[in-house]
């Protein structure tokens, strides 16, 4: 019992895991790709305006 109590008191002491540290990967993967996307379609279409 004591050390099962020991193991929840060490649980508790630990920090908590925010959103932003356990997701903030995937986002910033997600709008590096977005905004590569972007560019790159930007780039065709002053391409294809300039083209005709």
């Amino acid at each position: 019992m004591e050390h099962a109590l020991d193991e929840l008191a060490r649980i508790l002491r630990t920090p908590q895991t925010t959103v932003r540290e356990r997701y903030g990967a995937i986002v910033l993967r997600l709008v590096e790709s977005l905004a590569t996307g972007l560019a790159i379609g930007i780039g065709f279409a002053i391409v294809h305006a300039f083209a005709g």
